[in-house]
């Protein structure tokens, strides 16, 4: 699919807006499994770190790549960061070679469908509640956000007090309890995060300060970024808002800001409280368990919101504070032009910048110094250990593949709806101190101040297994109305958590499917999605469509896809999650599945039965034989044998 740009970016548009509205127009066009090429005379009016930014947002509208052809802004990234002149010599000959440098001369391409996208038509945006691509323009977000509040049923005359430190407060639905310029390609973007800084420091300049209960981040995408900021004069002004670095990795955007303040904590079962983010992904759960409603949004904007304190705010025209004299400040008074970015890109993003950034980028500070190791062929499994433990992947694995085992009376683990994303199968963010992963680390020893999180204890299955299907938003309708990590144990008939019927299953050598809508395994490419739910013992996960990568991921892990025919679907057939499912056989032995088609029976607690079609999604040779193998991991191994 080509994507044939015009135009300039306008006054006070970021490649934010620009990601953000690729999201809404590509998830709209519908590109799962294509690839995305970029061309057109609008190309020149991006550089380097704007593309990126745009092609970084891929995974939200489910294509598998945004490619960007090479040319002069390329190579002038390239000198910036360091290359040499022998590098950059090397990767333009290559690009003019194999056809992919930015020719205007060159033959036109020939793409299968070309989409018009006029980049002046771009305008200042945000993306949310839950989706990346839900884009909102600024102007109409308040609007938007009081249209969500009334689908949801939320009364916005409600008041909730609160004590901070000394200071009486009155939040409503939608109060902000995290605004986090977080790492991601917005927080490396120099323009983007010059704007940031500007906004920081003619806000402060004039007076104004957050709002006492957000919790504000700064994670820079990079040293070189931070180093920006302080020769440019704004950390000062990011660092007089609360906005100090706190590291320089994904942070808020995977749910790593820690906790909100304990008071908003007490009241986020009385209100749905907000976060605004300069990240990719705005998933249910997500930022934080406590928080309901997500927004994506360039770092200038997340500072105006930090300001503002609420998404019920029309930030061009509500004031967002006063000065000592009374009189009010205006969006407008502190958003920086693009004349005064452009002024600070040029005296500051240089060579000498990315030199000094990347200086001792791989030395690690003493506590990393300090830890030893041992040279060894092998891993040194430490079985007490609570981090890192030998996963089961390769138990019981013989020399040679032999044929998966069919999927018989198999009871669905989950009966779930429309885009479920690997955010909600896949363990992140904090432990819950009543979970089934909380439970093994206190039967360990590990006090829960030291639980840490998922994404730190990825190295661990017993505990990320416990975390699969455990995100706080998820919906299993299986488990009668409670959300999170719970289902109807269909062997003692009771509603559990989740990890402990999988386990009652796994005892009674019970095969486990899940049942899915549409888009199932939309977001980012997580891993922990596909073994997560392996280890768990599903088998075949049901949908009406997938994501491209999370379908491959399965593949990988030993789970088939089976895509429900088109215009069926669980609800249509009279699915409720509670009968054993069936799969007729499939011979992988040619590496594609035969049948492609296959039919399914669900037969329920009285004897009668569905029987229904469903298409094998093993879409290539290779795929069928990583399935054949029982996953990646078993046919790598024994192709290395």
């Amino acid at each position: 699919v080509g994507v044939r740009l015009t135009g300039e970016l306008g006054e006070g548009v970021a490649a934010m807006d620009v990601a953000l509205s690729f999201a809404q127009m590509l998830r709209a066009k519908g590109v799962v499994g294509c690839f995305v090429e970029c061309f057109g005379p609008g190309l020149d009016a991006l550089s380097a770190t704007q593309r990126t930014c745009i092609s970084n947002m891929t995974p939200e509208y489910g294509s598998t790549c945004t490619l960007f052809p090479v040319d002069e802004q390329t190579l002038t990234y390239l000198r910036l960061t360091g290359r040499s002149e022998q590098q950059v010599a090397l990767v333009e000959a290559y690009a003019k070679a194999q056809g992919f440098w930015n020719d205007a001369d060159a033959p036109a391409r020939t793409y299968a469908e070309v989409i018009e996208f006029d980049l002046g038509a771009v305008e200042r945006s945000l993306a949310g509640p839950s989706r990346p691509h839900d884009r909102i323009p600024l102007s109409a977000v308040q609007e938007r956000f009081r249209s969500v509040c009334d689908e949801r049923g939320l009364d916005l005359s409600k008041r909730v007090a609160v004590d901070l430190d000394g200071e009486a407060c009155e939040l409503t639905h939608g109060a902000l309890a995290i605004a986090a310029v977080t790492s991601c390609t917005t927080a490396t973007d120099p323009s983007m995060m010059l704007a940031a800084g500007l906004v920081a420091k003619k806000a402060a300049d004039a007076g104004l300060k957050p709002q006492p209960w957000v919790k504000c981040v700064l994670a820079p995408g990079s040293k070189a970024t931070e180093l920006l900021l302080e020769r440019a004069g704004l950390l000062d002004g990011l660092r007089a808002l609360g906005f100090y670095t706190c590291g320089f990795g994904c942070m808020s955007c995977i749910g790593n800001s820690g906790p909100i303040l304990d008071e908003l904590h007490e009241v986020a079962e009385d209100i749905e409280l907000a976060s605004v983010l300069s990240g990719n992904r705005n998933f249910e759960g997500r930022i934080s368990p406590d928080v309901s409603q997500n927004y994506l949004a360039a770092p200038a904007a997340v500072i105006a919101y930090a300001l503002a304190g609420t998404m019920d705010a029309d930030l061009e025209h509500d004031a967002l504070g006063t000065r000592p004299d009374g009189t009010p400040v205006l969006l407008a008074d502190i958003w920086p032009s693009d004349e005064e970015i452009a002024a600070l890109v040029a005296q500051h993003v240089d060579r000498s910048l990315y030199e000094e950034g990347t200086r001792g980028l791989y030395d690690g500070d003493a506590a990393w110094a300090a830890l030893g190791s041992e040279p060894s062929d092998t891993f040194s499994w430490d079985d007490a250990s609570t981090y890192v433990r030998r996963a089961p992947y390769f138990d019981g694995m013989e020399r040679e593949p032999s044929a998966p085992k069919p999927v018989e009376a198999a009871r669905a683990l989950a009966l779930l709806g429309d885009f479920i994303t690997t955010d909600h199968i896949s363990p992140a963010g904090s432990i819950a101190a009543d979970s089934p992963a909380a439970r093994y680390l206190e039967e360990r020893g590990v006090a829960p101040a030291d639980f840490n999180t998922y994404g730190a204890r990825r190295g661990n299955h017993e505990v990320m297994m416990r975390g699969t299907f455990a995100n706080v938003k998820l919906q299993n309708k299986l488990a009668e109305g409670k959300k999170g990590g719970w289902t109807r144990d269909f062997a003692t008939g009771e509603v559990r958590p989740l990890f402990d019927a999988a386990m009652d299953y796994e005892a009674a050598e019970t095969p486990l499917v899940v049942v899915a809508g549409k888009m199932y395994g939309s977001g980012s490419s997580r891993d922990w999605a596909a073994k997560g739910p392996a280890l768990l013992g599903i088998r075949a996960a049901f949908a009406e469509s997938f994501e491209r990568i999370h379908r491959s991921n399965l593949i990988g892990m030993g789970i088939l896809p089976l895509q429900f025919q088109e215009g069926e679907s669980a609800e249509s057939l009279g699915l409720d999650g509670s009968e054993l499912y069936t799969v007729a056989p499939i011979d992988f032995s040619q590496g594609l599945p035969e049948p492609r088609v296959v039919d399914v029976t669900a037969e329920r607690a009285d004897g009668q039965t569905t029987t229904f079609r469903a298409t094998v999604r093993v879409d290539t040779p290779t795929e069928g034989r990583y399935y054949q193998h029982g996953g990646i991991l078993p046919f790598v191994l024994r192709s290395l044998l």
